[in-house]
């Protein structure tokens, strides 16, 4: 917004005279706590005053501000603390970079003065802000002063002995500015001295030592040559080594970086390893400083006498320098976190040496991680370390290098390699090449994986060998293999929907065959494992890809199960359980089919599961069993109970109480029979196993955790009252005792070496034996895993968090815990496919599934039930056992923790499927007493977990409480000084606050907020931190009530910003090593977020608090850490809302627009937030703003990561603003983007590999090649090798452009309609080669995608241009030059690689091409036409296989959707051919086998969507084998989306050949054979118009059309409105009586249809009621009613349904109602419309019809109607809005209706008309007071409508009525009223020439001459009366010629002497017409004009004879000098022309 624009910086003139000198007087007389912050503020301005400097300006500001400078750094107090040192460091910097740098030497020796004064520890703080500011000098202007760098350097190195740990870490930081200001420049010795310094601090006790130590040793091994030989890096290596195993993620990542960088840096193609010379040192003079000490001199030492080992070149290969790593990874010695550090230098080294590198060297990078490291043995032998290891390598693979670095060319390229190279090789075919091992397989299959859904539809390419390749490997003998296989063909089927049915079909049929061998020797029961999980696998993609399923499939799979089932009980046991697991396993698979499907088969499942889930034996029978056959019966109940979990996930919408209970006892009776199992759990003899590596405990293990996860489900999916008897079993004590019983638990041999030495337990995070002593997986850090349905938790624990690969690969090490597919082979196909998160191990997910149904189920529970359970968690907790074991101890405190939490969290309602509660006072006080000793628990993630449960508690528990608890938690905090304690107490006092909001909250606000400021004081950064964080969440959750403690707050958390204390540069180095995992300055972006957006819109009114904010913000940006710049991004995007005025809007667009190309993900994504939110309110001030890399900085992100939300909407938004006004621009936009190529690092020239076979149809024609060549695009070059260097974006960010210029191309054609001249078509017009230029380019692409949007594309411009003209020849049409284009790019949409959406909307294209009359020529429409009717030879109901190009193969829903295009293509080309003639040919020869295709598809529509489910009611369809009526219930969704898009074609095409008349559609109609059809259009034979039955189709097609009318959407968009209009025409059509015959008028029919168009006409537009009218005529006119019979009479004819026509006839007026004002009922008035064209239209027509509808009723009950009709008139007439427009055509309608009317008069017509006469009078009365503006009109039309009346029914009215008087009297008045007395004279002519002489018009003609003869013979001066006059004149004259001869003479002797004294007034120039007037008088009737000559006075005969004479005489005179005037023009033309 412009307005919100904030005020500019002042002028540079301005800036140089105010630069800001700091007061140190003012400074030292404030209080101590207010001197740190002016000092903060003035170091803040005196940075911001030095950056808004330009280069002169900078140059003359030197000296002052490096007097400030130093003025600061030698302070005493305050200190310059961190964030000071930070902007006196800037601004020093800066000032040098801008200016001439004349201070730069002397700043210099100031500063190593400052440094080396004194004793190390002397002025500590000054001399480390001067460290600081040296490395900020040398790093901004260190090329201008290398000769001083060795003394700066040698000097910083001595502080290094300091015991400051902040002074020690600054000294490292400013060691690497130095390095990199001055580079290679540097001397060596000095170099080397860091080097050895820096190596030493690598293992400081201080981690932010470590972490400077080691980016100082990056900048060295970057930026400096010394150290690019093997002794160094070797010495480097062991101190890395050392570093990487730190606890710090912050060093871990340092030293991974550092280690990264020297690696890459030795990268060579080909390595050369020759010796560095050695060179010979010189001595160095003994020199000491002059205020130095003795000892910091060096001393000369010898050499060692051993022999030196000679240096080389560091030079290493690709596979040299990745096994550095892999050595070090894979030795045993090697702890978990190092070996994440290692997986980071992975990471690392791949970003450094760039995309061409990694692609080329892609075959080597993966086969090192599959070799070295997935197959080493020290990593095989290890579950936790080969897990964590097969994670890293799909990190690296997957992610980093596969997401990140790879181009889509590469991906490509890589995904062939793992499958040609790797997955081929397996079977073994080839002895030279080695069948890989199974974690190769494993890793292979995860990376193909990522690379395909990263690859989306482009896989096509290479889809045939990947299907191979995936069937060949989902065989493999190892469990392991086949899930990852079956997964990655999961993946691979949703990326490639078209390989669903070829790999269905080929692992049913794998099953069948293996199945077969079972019994024979060649058995292979792990093979039949493999393909059953590839089939559900593939099976569970196709609810989400249905239209490439089949039904005919999914029916085999469920008869193959069955019968397995049924027929497992006659085989072996190990045979069987392989029967009954394949049989379970595509059961759950046909699940995910959705209710649909399962509930025509769900008393068929029921049955199987309750068999497989019996009633138990009792104990007796269970102990005489085996081991084998217990475990036969436990892997039974665990395949089925993995079914009933598949079917309550999607199935829960039919979920009944029944079934419930059912599926409950189920459950219970497999809790009984787990209780029943033996408790021995020692190792079993292979041969009593039912697998070799599973025994009967891990059989119990899953079984149990089956049984959890199953009634966690039924709980959350049943209603409430289903509840109850689930609530009955014994659930609590089973789950209690899965997380909390102390015994239950195997722990590993690992884990029972560590509980043996309690004394050397750390914590339970770090043990990664991969069980944690039975640990929960449900938290990994803060992070505790939501219940299904919760909302986002409102805790702010993660408010913001480090993103991307190298931050997964950090968080591995928060849990004891790695997840794999293999742990849980059901998530294949439960789990949603964007799910990464992998199954923990399922005694793992034992204690998950126990704590989530503990969770549920405890808030449900009675209390009695509550407090039991909870006694026994007591008890668990307080076991003397524990204190043996303290792991097993922390591990129940974790799981308890999260169990509260989760109940906690039901009982308080966040979860939406329980309602519950724990209102007990004795449940509330033992969760309570636990709960206080987790708060206080030394584990932070306890402490975080029990804090969130307390507030929940207390907002569960009520005031008192909650009152209770913040009191014993502010005197814990008061009596106990551990830092746990206070922390926690902290903590749950912020999430009670946050739980209890503003209003329950405010009453312990000033409590808490007092306890929590203090704790933010203390030293001890846990303490600080969370309090820190407990105060962000007060201030979030406390609303209002919080304003008055806010510059309290503000002013607080700016003192702990200044403090050294709360960094990580603090002294000691035990706060700072905690200040690095904790961030405090991060907490305080959090708070000052947290109080922006508490303000609000506030902060506009309060400007301190705002400046200090501002202050704040600027300085978090100013940090190194990423968080804390990602933070302030977050505080100035809420400013912006805010308090846009109040900041610098161009500082901030720049800002943004930086971060767009920072490194780390976190400030990026905050960046593009803030970016998209600003230019969403005004991106034209952006765009003014922000320089031109904006757009292109945007397109790399996308580039980067295609499916980037925030970017797409910022496109989508710029589109939205700036498409109509910049069309132009767009298009060309769009064109540079799509043919954009990536810009590649260094290509290194690669083997080209044999060239694919194209995949696109050969486009035939040589223009469109050249075309194509032209463009750049023939053919798609995604998959061009990665040297080639004209590779294009990715396909998904060409595709997205696409889109975009789609919605150009929409938004300009909804532009062009509603407007006169559209400037943006007219841009696009120009610009229309562009885009059929880029949609060729995409529609002949390699990628389905990007074909549709190009046909899309093609047929928007045909729609919007098909029918313009081109400028430059206007015969031709503008598309005409691009038809062989258009034609060409339908071309690939038919090859064999396409797909039916793309067919689909090609066969679309095809219609539009030949509708829009570009080819008007059938011979010249080619290929286009010849396709159309192919298709419908192909999908006509003869054809047995359906195909349309060489597409074949299409299931049974693609042939539906190809089959309703190609029918809705016919049908609006039928439509077409009503305007288009040259369609006629097309269509003509088609319409006979095309109509009754149209009527089955509507039938087949209607029966989808009306037609009950056949599951539904009965089973004997089951029988009949007829699928597709089986399961149309499954596809009816599918199905219904391409009926609904077609259905109105077919409707408005079979209307409109009703129209015609065609004899074809009343057969097809009628349902009579296709065979009676001729090619033509014949029209029928029979003239019979009226038929009592309809046609056999007419409720199919009267159906579907008001059922769409009728269904209430809830889409107001134009196309929907636009629908129903089409819908309305093409029923009036249908609905005529020789199509409807007497249906419509069944009064169930009638009265639903009234009802409808009831509803449209109130809701609607003009339009639609304009159809609806019409629509309403018909059916008038042609109900029964309306046609009796000839010898029936008038009272005879009132039949039942004469109501009808009345209800019709109310419609009518209903439409009337809502156009005419006053018309309605006061209640129901609409306000007067606008009298628009339309609504001008809209009445006419309403009146028209209600006019003739009128006519049909019988005569008995017309007149009612007749009143009815005179009064809308009359309310009409009244109207002041309808004068102007509706009047003048209302009239001409009023006088038919008023002829009609009195052609058939009653007596009561009479009273009527007189009554309509008098009210018309009145109206008139009324207008002539003037008192609206419509007055005059309406005056002049009252006049004009009597007059009407009285003319059209003069032989009506009576002549003595005493209304003519009044009438001719009100006549009289406006003839001599200037304004009106035109339409007087008009009506008088009316009145005097009646035709129809009657009594009433003679008494008319008797009153009116009287009232004219006097008007002429009265003079008026007034305007227009004289014109008047003389037509008066001519009227009377004229009505003689109509009277009897008895009546002219009377006349001619009243109208004679008016006209002599007309003349005698007007003097001679009346001459003329009085002369005339008297010779027509003469004329008339020449003895009666004689005989009154005669008998006139001489005088008058004397005047009479000079009138006529002169009269006569001045008439000719006139008429030649009308004549020579008309001549004389054309005679000086001519002269004119001839001169």
């Amino acid at each position: 917004m412009a307005s919100e624009e904030p005020v500019a910086p002042p002028a540079e003139g301005t800036a140089r005279q105010t630069s800001p000198e700091l007061d140190l007087k003012k400074l030292h007389s404030l209080p101590s706590e207010q001197q740190d912050l002016l000092l903060l503020s003035f170091s803040a301005d005196l940075a911001k005053h030095v950056e808004s400097l330009d280069s002169d300006a900078a140059s003359a500001s030197q000296a002052s501000v490096k007097k400030e400078v130093f003025k600061i750094i030698t302070l005493s107090s305050p200190l310059p603390t961190r964030p000071i040192r930070t902007n006196i460091g800037r601004s020093i910097a800066i000032i040098l970079k801008k200016g001439n740098r004349k201070i730069l030497f002397e700043s210099i020796n100031e500063l190593v003065a400052v440094v080396s004064t004194g004793k190390t520890d002397k002025d500590i703080h000054a001399k480390h802000a001067a460290t600081h500011c040296l490395g900020m000098i040398f790093e901004a202007a260190g090329d201008s002063a290398i000769g001083l760098s060795s003394l700066a350097c040698s000097t910083i190195l001595r502080l290094l002995k300091s015991t400051h740990t902040g002074c020690r870490g600054s000294a490292f930081r400013a060691l690497k500015r130095i390095i990199t200001g001055i580079r290679n420049s540097i001397d060596e010795a000095i170099a080397r001295d860091i080097w050895k310094q820096a190596r030493a601090a690598a293992g400081d006790r201080s981690l932010f030592v470590q972490a400077a130590a080691c980016a100082c040793l990056e900048s060295l091994v970057s930026e400096t040559s010394y150290f690019d030989n093997s002794n160094d890096y070797e010495k480097l290596q062991a101190a890395v080594l050392k570093a990487i195993d730190s606890s710090s993620v912050k060093v871990r990542q340092a030293a991974a970086s550092t280690f990264a960088t020297i690696l890459a840096k030795s990268f060579s193609d080909s390595p050369v390893k020759d010796v560095v010379p050695r060179i010979k040192k010189p001595k160095k003079a003994a020199r000491t400083q002059a205020n130095g000490d003795v000892d910091d001199i060096g001393i000369e030492r010898p050499d060692s006498p051993a022999p030196l080992k000679p240096a080389t070149q560091l030079s290493m290969s690709l596979s040299d320098m990745l096994r550095q790593l892999s050595v070090h990874y894979c030795r045993p010695a090697t702890s978990h976190r190092a070996r994440a550090s290692l997986a980071l230098c992975y990471s690392k080294i791949f970003h450094r040496l760039g995309d061409t590198v990694v692609e080329n060297g892609y075959p080597d990078i993966a086969r090192h991680l599959f070799n070295d490291l997935l197959n080493h043995p020290s990593n095989i032998h290890n579950r936790y370390r080969l897990l964590t290891t097969r994670k890293y390598v799909r990190i690296v693979l997957e992610d980093v290098i596969g997401k990140e670095i790879m181009s889509e060319a590469g991906q490509l390229k890589a995904a062939k390699f793992l499958v040609n190279d790797i997955l081929k090789d397996y079977p073994q075919a080839l002895k030279e090449r080695p069948e890989p091992s199974k974690h190769t397989l494993i890793g292979c299959l995860g990376a193909l994986s990522g690379l395909m859904r990263d690859l989306g539809s482009s896989t096509n390419v290479i889809s045939d060998i990947c299907r191979e390749g995936l069937l060949q490997v989902v065989q493999h003998s190892s469990y392991t293999v086949q899930i990852y296989a079956a997964a990655c063909l999961q993946t691979f089927v949703l990326v490639c929907p078209q390989q669903m049915l070829p790999s269905l079909t080929v692992c049913m049929n794998s099953v069948n065959r293996e199945l077969g061998l079972l019994s024979g020797p060649r058995k292979y029961p792990r093979k039949c494992i493999g393909f059953a999980h590839g089939l559900a696998a593939v099976l569970s993609t196709s609810s989400e890809r249905p239209l490439y399923g089949s039904v005919d499939v999914y029916a085999q799979l469920l008869s193959q199960a069955t019968t397995l089932l049924k027929s497992s009980g006659s085989s072996d046991l190990r045979i069987s359980s392989t029967q009954i697991q394949v049989a379970w396993i595509l059961i759950g698979g046909l699940m995910r089919l959705g209710p649909n499907f399962v509930k025509m088969h769900l008393s068929q499942f029921l049955l199987l599961w309750k068999n497989a889930l019996p009633k138990p034996l009792n104990k007796d029978n269970i102990a005489q069993r085996g081991l084998l056959e217990l475990s036969f019966l436990a892997h039974v109940r665990d395949c089925a109970l993995g079914s009933i979990l598949a079917f309550l996930k999607f199935n829960s919408r039919i979920l009944t109480a029944d079934v419930s209970k059912r599926l409950a006892v189920m459950l219970e009776n497999t809790v009984s029979f787990l209780q029943s199992l033996p408790q021995k759990k020692s190792q079993e003899e292979v041969a009593s196993r039912l697998s070799p590596s599973l025994q009967l405990y891990d059989y119990d293990i899953m079984v149990r955790r089956r049984v959890l996860q199953c009634f966690t489900s039924l709980l959350a999916s049943t209603s409430p009252t289903s509840q109850e008897g689930i609530l009955q079993t014994n659930l609590l004590p089973l789950a209690v005792s899965t997380f909390a019983d102390p015994d239950n638990y195997a722990p590993s041999s690992l884990s029972a070496t560590i509980a043996s030495s309690a004394g050397t337990f750390d914590n339970i995070w770090n043990v990664g034996d991969n069980c944690g002593f039975g640990v929960s997986g449900l938290i990994s850090g803060f992070d505790v895993q939501t219940l299904a349905g919760e909302q986002e938790s409102s805790s702010r624990n993660q408010w913001l968090s480090e993103q991307g690969p190298e931050t997964d690969i950090s968080r591995t090490l928060l849990s004891p815990l790695c997840g794999a597919r293999e742990h849980d082979a059901l998530l294949l196909y439960i789990s949603g496919h964007t799910n990464s998160r992998e199954p923990n191990p399922p005694s793992t997910q034992v204690v998950d599934a126990g704590i989530e149904l503990f969770g549920i189920s405890l808030p449900l529970q009675p209390p009695a039930v509550q407090s039991s359970i909870l006694e026994q968690i007591s008890s668990f907790l307080s076991a003397s056992s524990l204190q043996r074991d303290p792991a097993r101890k922390a591990a129940i405190t974790v799981n308890v923790a999260i169990a509260f939490l989760n109940a906690l969290k039901v009982a308080i309602n966040d979860v939406p499927f329980a309602k519950g509660g724990l209102r007990s006072p004795q449940v509330e006080k033992k969760i309570q007493d636990i709960l206080r000793t987790f708060i206080v628990s030394s584990d932070e993630y306890v402490r975080g977990a029990a804090a969130q449960a307390m507030g929940c508690l207390c907002k569960s528990s009520g005031m008192s409480f909650t009152t209770s608890e913040v009191k014993y938690l502010i005197e814990l905090v008061v009596s106990d000084r551990d830092p746990n304690v206070r922390s926690g107490c902290a903590l749950s006092l912020g999430c009670i606050h946050s739980q209890l909001g503003g209003m329950a909250g405010g009453y312990h606000l000033k409590n808490i907020l007092g306890i929590l400021m203090s704790l933010a004081s203390d030293p001890h950064p846990t303490v600080h931190y969370w309090a820190l964080d407990a105060l962000s969440k007060v201030v979030d959750s406390a609303g209002l009530t919080f304003s008055g403690f806010v510059s309290s707050t503000l002013g607080l958390t700016a003192q702990l910003y200044v403090a050294e204390s709360h960094s990580n540069e603090a002294s000691s180095h035990a706060s700072s090593n905690l200040e690095m995992e904790l961030s405090t300055p991060f907490a305080i972006a959090r708070c000052t977020d947290s109080i922006i957006n508490l303000l609000g819109p506030d902060l506009q009114d309060m400007t301190k608090n705002r400046e200090l904010i501002l202050k704040l913000v600027e300085q978090f940006q100013h940090e190194e850490d990423s968080l804390l710049i990602a933070s302030s991004l977050i505080c100035l995007e809420h400013l912006a809302v805010y308090a846009p005025g109040h900041m610098d809007f161009t500082a901030y667009v720049r800002n943004l627009q930086e971060t767009l190309v920072s490194k780390s993900p976190v400030i990026r994504n905050k960046g593009i937030e803030g970016l998209h939110n600003i230019m969403r309110r005004n991106i034209h001030d952006v765009l003014r703003i922000a320089d031109d890399r904006l757009e292109d900085n945007l397109w790399a992100i996308l580039e980067a990561d295609p499916d980037h939300i925030m970017v797409r909407n910022i496109f989508e938004n710029w589109l939205s603003q700036t498409g109509l006004t910049e069309t132009g621009d767009w298009v060309q936009r769009c064109h540079k983007i799509v043919t954009r190529t990536r810009a590649r690092q260094e290509k290194a020239p690669m083997t080209a590999e044999p060239k694919q076979q194209p995949t696109t149809a050969d486009l035939q024609d040589e223009e469109v090649a050249g075309f194509a060549a032209a463009s750049g695009t023939a053919k798609d070059t995604a998959d061009a090798e990665p040297s080639s260097g004209l590779e294009l974006l990715r396909w998904q960010v060409r595709a997205f452009v696409m889109e975009c210029l789609s919605t150009l191309l929409s938004m300009v054609a909804k532009d062009s309609a509603t407007r006169q001249e559209s400037f943006a078509e007219i841009a696009l017009q120009q610009k229309v080669g562009d885009v059929v230029r880029i949609a060729f380019s995409a529609s002949t692409a390699n990628v389905v995608n990007l074909r549709i949007v190009g046909l899309r594309i093609i047929d928007q411009l045909l729609k919007l241009f098909g029918s313009t003209p081109d400028p430059d020849f206007a015969e031709a049409s503008l598309l005409e030059q691009y038809q062989a284009q258009i034609s060409s790019a339908l071309t690939p949409a038919f090859a064999s690689d396409s797909s039916p959406e793309l067919a689909a909307a090609a066969v679309n294209v095809c219609a539009t091409f030949i509708a829009t009359g570009i080819v008007t020529d059938v011979d010249r429409m080619g290929r286009i036409l010849k396709l159309l009717i192919a298709a419908v030879e192909s999908f006509s109901e003869e054809a047995e296989t359906s195909a349309i190009g060489d597409l074949k193969g299409l299931s049974s829903n693609a042939q539906v959707m190809v089959r309703m295009a190609v029918f809705s293509a016919w049908a609006e080309l039928q439509v077409a051919s009503g305007e288009q003639k040259y369609l006629k040919n097309v269509v003509e020869p088609q319409i006979g086998k095309i109509t009754p295709l149209w009527l089955s598809s509507l039938k087949e529509f209607a029966r989808l969507k009306f037609q009950p489910d056949p599951s539904s009611t009965s089973t004997s369809m089951m029988q009949s084998g007829d699928l597709d009526s089986i399961y149309s219930a499954l596809n009816r969704e599918t199905l219904l989306k391409f009926y609904q898009s077609s259905w109105l074609n077919l409707v408005e095409a079979i209307a409109s050949l009703i129209d015609e008349g065609s004899d074809i559609v009343f057969e097809a109609l009628d349902g009579k054979a296709e065979g009676a059809a001729t090619n033509g259009v014949d029209h029928r034979l029979s003239d019979i118009d009226y038929r009592n039955e309809p046609v056999a189709f007419f409720f199919l097609l009267f159906g579907v059309a008001f059922e769409a009318l009728a269904a209430r959407s809830n889409d107001d968009s134009a196309a929907a409105k636009q629908q129903n209009l089409e819908i309305l025409q093409a029923l009036k059509k249908i609905l005529r009586p020789s199509v409807s015959g007497h249906a419509i008028y069944k009064e169930v029919v009638f009265s639903e249809t009234m009802d409808m168009l009831d509803r449209l006409v109130l809701t609607e537009g003009l339009d639609v009621q304009a159809v609806i009218v019409e629509l309403v005529r018909n059916l008038s006119l042609g109900h029964p009613s309306a046609r009796p019979s000839q010898s029936s009479t008038d009272e005879e004819n009132i039949s039942e349904d004469i109501d009808q026509l009345f209800e019709l006839t109310r419609i009518i007026v209903l439409v009337l109602a809502g156009l005419i004002p006053g018309l309605a009922d006061g209640n129901n008035s609409r306000p007067p419309a606008e009298m628009s064209d339309e609504t001008v239209s809209l009445v006419r027509l309403s009146l028209d019809a209600l006019v003739d509808v009128a006519e049909v009723f019988p005569t008995i009950i017309k007149t009612d109607l007749h009143a009815c009709i005179l009064h809308i008139f009359s309310n009409i007439l009244a109207s002041g809005s309808c004068q102007a427009a509706i009047v003048p055509q209302a009239l001409p309608i009023f006088k038919r209706f008023v002829g009609s009317v009195s052609n058939q008069a009653q007596s009561t017509t009479v009273v009527q008309l007189c009554r309509t006469l008098s009210t018309f009078l009145t109206i008139l009365r009324n207008a002539q007071r003037r008192e609206t503006e419509a007055s005059l009109a309406c005056e002049k039309n009252s006049l004009l409508a009597s007059t009407i009346l009285l003319t059209s029914a003069s032989n009506v009215f009576p002549a003595d009525m005493p209304l003519l008087p009044i009438f001719v009297g009100k006549v009289a008045e406006c003839l001599q009223n200037p304004t009106t007395t035109n339409v007087a004279v008009n009506c008088t002519r009316s009145l005097l020439s009646l035709q129809t002489r009657c009594q009433t018009s003679s008494a008319i003609t008797a009153l009116l001459i009287p009232e004219l003869l006097t008007f002429v013979t009265t003079a008026s001066d007034l305007e227009g009366i004289d014109d008047s006059r003389a037509v008066v004149t001519h009227s009377l004259a004229t009505t003689t010629k109509s009277m009897d001869s008895a009546q002219i003479l009377p006349f001619a002797g009243l109208f004679v002497p008016a006209l002599l004294s007309r003349a005698r007034i007007e003097g001679k120039s009346g001459y003329a017409e009085s002369a005339a007037r008297l010779l027509e008088l003469a004329a008339a009737n020449q003895q009666a004009f004689r005989s009154l000559v005669g008998s006139m006075p001489e005088d008058e005969r004397a005047f009479m004879e000079e009138v006529i004479r002169e009269g006569s005489a001045r008439s000719r005179g006139q008429e030649r000098a009308n004549k020579g005037d008309d001549r004389e023009p054309t005679i000086a033309l001519k002269l004119n022309f001839d001169a």
